[in-house]
């Protein structure tokens, strides 16, 4: 069985002051991830530090970084390190995200380097895929996808692709209010582990975690979640009220445990 992860991508929110009041709050209603449930949380840069240090008060918790760079030093103006993030107790990087791919010019080639890079640094990486609304409407999610998940993991090992987690995000269903159907995540989650199985094997295929990130929250995270597939979600505003957060980390652990 693959534990679920319920991961939270803060974006550009929540400030120092902030996150620690977060931390306060989510530890008063958890103390620790449920038995088959891991928890991460991804902030800004700034709030980092003190993620992993409020954090510590709920086992289980992981603090990751929302991208790194695929140098290890340099003329990056703005940019950070693998070992940077490692050095303050990061444990994850999101890669590939949809907003960096759109706004910011990543592509399959750089989100390749980063999870290589990651990888070198001990960090999971959580890379993510997914297609556009026309991309869907002209019956090409299929490939684009499947581009994405071949060329974003390029070269990695064997011995390390069962470290990799993948985070299949619908753009279409981002911060739109619309959700991909059950049988919708559950489709394209099921083609993304074969294609796993294709690139490795089937074994490592079936080690792999897949979460869903298309506008996960309290109100559908349960029928989501009870996808074969599904592996956990990659969480957006919903991560951003430890109330929302917990609520949903309750609906994998229903899940885990039935």
């Amino acid at each position: 069985m693959r534990n679920l992860l319920i991961a939270g991508n803060w974006k550009m929110n929540q400030n120092n002051a902030e996150t620690k009041a977060y931390f306060e709050g989510l530890s008063e209603i958890i103390s620790e991830a449920p038995a088959g449930v891991e928890l991460l949380l991804c902030p800004v840069y700034t709030s980092l530090a003190v993620a992993v240090e409020t954090a510590s008060s709920i086992t289980g918790m992981h603090i990751g970084a929302q991208n790194l760079h695929f140098e290890d030093k340099g003329a990056y103006t703005g940019e950070i390190t693998a070992s940077m993030l490692s050095e303050i107790g990061v444990s994850h990087v999101l890669i590939g995200h949809s907003e960096r791919r759109q706004y910011f010019n990543e592509t399959d080639g750089t989100v390749n380097l980063k999870t290589k890079k990651a990888l070198d640094a001990n960090l999971v990486p959580v890379v993510c895929v997914g297609e556009l609304l026309d991309e869907r409407k002209s019956d090409t999610h299929f490939s684009v996808v499947k581009k994405q998940v071949t060329e974003g993991l390029k070269d990695v090992s064997l011995s390390n692709a069962s470290k990799v987690v993948i985070a299949y995000e619908p753009v279409w269903a981002i911060g739109t209010g619309e959700t991909a159907s059950p049988d919708q995540a559950q489709e394209m989650h099921k083609f993304i582990r074969t294609e796993l199985s294709k690139l490795y094997n089937e074994e490592t295929a079936d080690k792999i975690r897949i979460l869903y990130g298309g506008s996960m929250n309290t109100g559908n995270a349960a029928e989501l979640l009870s996808c074969s597939d599904v592996d956990g979600g990659l969480i957006g505003g919903a991560s951003l009220k430890p109330e929302s957060y917990a609520e949903i980390i309750d609906a994998a652990a229903k899940q885990a445990n039935s």
